[in-house]
């Protein structure tokens, strides 16, 4: 799904004012993953959405925010099988912001940044840089989507294109306060999106050799940080211990044994950098997979996938104290922020294990243990240096989801 959405900062932009300032873009883009499925009339769901604020610069520093939404959706069906769906729907879950000034230039020097990070500033409210289980605070998303299947020639699957139209917003005032402005309008605002998606029309949704299932899973990777971690210690900062894990969701179709689908995931290192500061290293992995299921007997399955997508790697070293608005505006420099992506590519082997639910067996709970090899296709570097190594390796995730 892509969209957009409005959100004034009026805090902000009063500040700016005061200063003879333009006001930030009251406008934010989205770009989003999702699954639904259909109970009778009922729709059950999840999204995860990110958002992204226009770009506006002062003098040599670039200001933006960024915000993510992880949501559960509950909603009704007012159409009967037919190819034309008109549903109303309630969404609950949490959210991530960041806010951030920045220099327009990026640090092309790793040393050189280490030895004077403090570029410019980064706020931070439920940091998902630290790790997923940073997510919080309470989201809600209220509207209407309307779809359409068209029929893929030969097959039980249709391509679905959806609109969603609605409004979100942070029902508790407050909750995104930071530095003494109010940010809750950065999960605000009404809302139009558009997508498209892969769907078992309701005359095929209990095809026997066909279905489309989510998972949460849960992963180690078994590679480090050491390369960068000696450059850290050789600037006087505390190193990254320990190997990533990661929390993310797996959608995976099954037809005829062949299996697509799309991934994601966010792993993380995190520590204290010295007695002042903290710091974070962090990924984000997003796959688009295709593979085949080698065996099925009964409930049980061994498959092989591959994947093809993005990654990203962000280095974070954060200030722990910083003043108030408008003192930080006026200060700016304090926190460093370094980043990069590109394309990357793994091979892959699961088994799995569904488990009939209800009387009816309306869905299975599935188990699902996977192991695989990470490959990325570009170089990968925070300033001049690599972080391939850091972002290859094999690892292991298990997942749970249900599968209709």
């Amino acid at each position: 799904m892509v969209g957009t959405s409005g959100g004034k900062l009026n805090q902000f932009d009063e500040m700016l004012s005061e200063r003879g300032l333009s006001g930030l873009r009251s406008r934010y883009q989205t770009i989003g993953l999702g699954y639904q499925a259909r109970i009778n009339d009922f729709i059950l769901g999840l999204d995860v959405l990110h958002n992204r604020g226009g770009v506006n610069e002062f003098d040599e520093f670039s200001m933006n925010y960024r915000t993510s939404r992880a949501l559960v959706n509950v909603g009704y069906a007012f159409t009967e099988e037919s190819p034309f769906q008109l549903i109303h729907y309630m969404s609950l879950g949490v959210g991530f912001l960041n806010f951030q000034m920045l220099p327009t230039d990026r640090p092309k020097d790793l040393e050189a940044f280490l030895d004077n990070p403090e570029q410019g500033f980064v706020l931070r409210k439920k940091d998902i840089q630290r790790g997923t289980f940073h997510y919080g605070n309470f989201l809600t998303e209220i509207g209407f989507q309307l779809s359409y299947d068209f029929d893929l020639p030969g097959r039980p699957e249709a391509v679905k294109l959806i609109s969603k139209l609605g409004y979100s917003f942070s029902p508790l005032a407050g909750k995104w306060n930071m530095n003494g402005i109010n940010f809750d309008n950065t999960q605000s605002g009404a809302f139009v999106r558009v997508g498209a998606g892969i769907s078992l029309p309701d005359r095929n949704f209990f095809y026997k050799d066909a279905s489309i299932g989510i998972s949460l899973i849960r992963g180690i990777h078994f590679t480090n940080a050491n390369d960068f971690n000696r450059k850290l210690e050789d600037a006087g900062l505390n190193p990254l211990t320990g190997a990533p894990s990661n929390w993310g969701l797996r959608i995976l179709g099954n037809t005829n044994r062949m299996l697509y689908g799309a991934e994601l995931y966010n792993l993380a290192l995190k520590g204290a950098a010295n007695s002042d500061k903290n710091h974070s290293l962090n990924s984000l992995r997003v796959y688009g997979n295709i593979g085949y299921n080698l065996i099925e007997f009964r409930n049980f399955g061994i498959g092989t996938l591959v994947g093809l997508g993005y990654g990203n790697i962000r280095y974070t070293l954060l200030t722990n104290d910083k003043p108030d608005f408008p003192e930080l505006f006026e200060q700016r420099k304090f926190d460093g922020y370094l980043r990069n992506s590109g394309l990357m590519l793994k091979p892959e082997v699961f088994a799995e294990y569904g488990i009939p639910m209800t009387k009816r067996k309306l869905f299975d709970l599935v188990f699902t243990a996977t192991a695989g090899y990470e490959l990325p296709l570009a170089n990968y570097k925070l300033g001049d240096f690599s972080m391939s190594s850091f972002m290859s390796g094999s690892y292991m995730s298990f997942g749970v989801g249900i599968r209709p």
